[in-house]
């Protein structure tokens, strides 16, 4: 048995900023981080090498570990409280943005890179909002400080040098199976070690905080069930990730990094948006439990592909009785999987316009190829919900008007690209759940969407436990 003052479950940016905050605050309290996965030194992906996924076990090396999926990913910081998901409905928009600033100069102090995308070319971004308007879309402006996939690791591998160097303990391969209640209260997580395979054992404290990411979702729904954990039902992301070349992207590129546009398309006006954009960047693959294999996009500082990428993802809320939003997400995905024996599915939007599917010769002669290697060419159409197909179809229409050649019929739609968030856990403006000692952050809260805005929630949590 060991205890704690405050026990932080995953090493992700909410779980990780939470800790940095109350040391920079000068607290000398015993903090504890479990995390599923290795240090980030120890995580490698063997695709590198092999060039094809090799579904490792017990976890995917690119979502699981120190940083969670920020260490592997595109490693965009969105310096706008209008992007990143809900919670600046809970602390206010004026805190959001306040706590946004001063993350980022953290991220500035461990190496980031001073660079900011987007904002000196005033003239060009109106046009381009111009052309949004006409099409019935929003222009979301949002500066974009760009760490990169390979830079991120870097300075995520600072970070957590400093946590150690003063103090926090983390504890690597460590699984947290349930929390420990003792008369309505949460005094801490039962947790395993996933290398020695020992027995289950408590770690207590004064605070536990659930920080487990997108990847720990699920696990945090089944907590809430089980113990009355207030929540509600949130919104789930479907979509596909779209490939074009680097020619078609380059203005928007130039102009904007990232152009973050949202649409409430016919029939159905759902909103459907543009996520994660990476120009020059390279369609990866992450794997998620049981087999799960689920599309992303890298940017890396150096290294480029003449392609761009990015997500087309419509938001689907749910309503009662229906509680089970990422169950939901997992049937579309494991159906597309199915399909494509276990690979991601790839398509030309020319081939969905015309009701067939993709032969990989077809690829081969295109304009654009896929950086995705043991992408399978297919029929995503076959596992895709009718009125999230149509919603995504309707929406590059609309984009093509401001990226002309967009929709063009050798553009590449990637399938699935899924947005796992929990059911929102209901808590105060200071992450205070119904459950005494109990508080959620990040993506797994439901209330982030990425690495900013889960970062900034940390900085907070950290400020109150200090």
């Amino acid at each position: 048995m060991k205890n704690f003052d405050v026990l932080i479950i995953g090493a992700g940016p909410a779980g990780i900023f939470t800790a940095l905050e109350m040391l920079k605050k000068g607290s000398k309290k015993r903090i504890a981080i479990v995390e599923k996965g290795k240090a980030i030194e120890n995580r490698s992906c063997p695709k590198s090498k092999t060039k094809k996924c090799m579904n490792c076990k017990p976890y995917c090396h690119i979502t699981t570990g120190f940083s969670g999926a920020g260490a592997f990913s595109d490693g965009k910081l969105s310096l706008s409280c209008e992007v990143g998901g809900d919670l600046p409905s809970l602390i206010g928009e004026e805190l959001a943005q306040e706590t946004i600033g001063y993350t980022d100069n953290i991220y500035l102090e461990f190496g980031a890179d001073e660079k900011i995308e987007g904002l000196d070319k005033v003239e060009e971004t109106k046009d381009i909002r111009r052309r949004a308007i006409q099409a019935n879309l929003k222009l979301v402006d949002c500066p974009i400080r760009h760490l990169g996939t390979e830079k991120a690791q870097i300075i995520y591998q600072s970070i957590e040098n400093y946590l150690k160097d003063h103090g926090v303990e983390i504890y690597f391969n460590m699984v947290c199976h349930d929390l420990v209640m003792e008369d309505g209260a949460c005094k801490g997580a039962v947790v395993r070690n996933l290398a020695s395979h020992q027995e289950e054992e408590a770690f207590y404290a004064g605070h536990t905080v659930v920080a487990a990411g997108r990847k720990g979702a699920d696990w945090l729904e089944r907590l809430c069930g089980q113990h009355g954990i207030l929540h509600m039902p949130g919104t789930v992301d479907i979509g596909v990730r779209v490939e074009v070349r680097n020619e078609i992207m380059e203005y928007v590129n130039n102009v904007l990094y990232e152009s973050k546009l949202i649409g409430y398309p016919l029939p159905f006006k759902d909103k459907v948006r543009t996520f994660c954009q990476n120009p020059g960047g390279f369609v990866s693959q992450e794997n998620y439990d049981n087999n799960l294999a689920v599309v992303n996009g890298h940017s890396y500082k150096d290294l480029k592909s003449q392609n761009t990428n990015l997500a087309i993802l419509c938001s689907h809320n749910f309503t009662e009785p229906f509680n089970q939003p990422i169950a939901y997400a997992q049937k579309i995905g494991e159906l597309t999987n199915m399909l494509g024996s276990g690979n991601i599915l790839v398509q030309r939007y020319g081939d969905i316009l015309g009701g067939k599917r993709t032969w990989q010769k077809e690829l081969s002669r295109s304009n654009v190829k896929p950086t995705l290697p043991d992408a399978v060419a297919g029929d995503i159409t076959a596992a895709m919900p009718y009125r999230a197909m149509t919603n995504i179809i309707n929406f590059i229409q609309a984009v093509d008007h401001v990226v002309p050649g967009f929709a063009s019929n050798e553009t590449l739609l990637y399938s699935p690209e899924l947005k796992f968030y929990s059911n929102r856990v209901k808590m105060t403006p200071e992450f205070d759940t119904n459950i005494k000692g109990l508080h959620c952050l990040g993506d797994s809260s439901g209330w982030t969407r990425g690495l900013m805005m889960a970062s900034a929630m940390g900085v907070l949590m950290g400020r109150r436990l200090v």
